[in-house]
């Protein structure tokens, strides 16, 4: 068996640790790369470099940003007395496509989930209780996945809000049970917020 060199090697085994990526892909990618022009490959790694410097999480919602706040916090368009609860950033873009959200989020960065040891206090469920807590939001969307995690999780937040005399409610159609919100079209879900219902 041939065995590649080990600057090779430790970009496929880098590779391969990027979610969906198998070592096979992995491999192509890594090949991919050794032939591809030297400016396209310093491009690709100063880009990965740049993401981890200048990017971090919105100290309001927890959404990706350059900065202490992401563009969403920092528009003056938003209604803020609406927050919706995402699980993700990927999920939180999936919403944004549908054009027919127009308040705020609140990026949890995970759900509860204890056979893996993650807790409320893991997810910035306290950050929301505390947000909420601190006035102005009327209504809470919460938007978790239709997953058994997904629900725990919004049944624990919506009785950590009970006590605060906030709206809460949930995306009622077109969300199929079991479905990941980033997969949703931009249809379904613009139905599924248009039509929520009180948790």
């Amino acid at each position: 068996m041939t065995s590649l060199p080990p600057p090779l090697e430790a970009l496929i085994q880098e590779l391969s640790r990027l979610p969906s990526v198998g070592p096979k892909t992995a491999q192509r990618l890594a090949f991919h790369i050794l032939r591809a022009e030297p400016g396209r490959a310093e491009a690709l790694a100063q880009a990965v470099l740049d993401v981890k410097r200048r990017i971090g999480y919105c100290e309001r919602c927890w959404n990706i940003a350059e900065g202490p706040l992401c563009v969403i916090c920092r528009s003056g368009h938003r209604d803020p007395g609406l927050v919706c609860v995402v699980e993700s950033s990927l999920d939180l873009l999936a919403i944004e496509r549908t054009g027919e959200y127009h308040g705020l989020y609140h990026v949890l960065q995970g759900v509860i989930s204890p056979i893996d040891g993650v807790g409320p206090e893991d997810i910035h469920v306290p950050e929301l209780v505390e947000r909420v807590r601190s006035g102005g939001v009327r209504e809470v969307i919460i938007a978790t996945d239709a997953d058994i995690e997904g629900e725990a999780t919004a049944v624990y937040i919506s009785r950590a809000l009970a006590s605060l005399g906030v709206q809460v409610t949930r995306p009622a159609h077109g969300l199929p049970v079991g479905g990941d919100l980033e997969y949703a079209d931009e249809l379904t879900l613009a139905r599924a917020l248009s039509g929520r219902r009180a948790f």
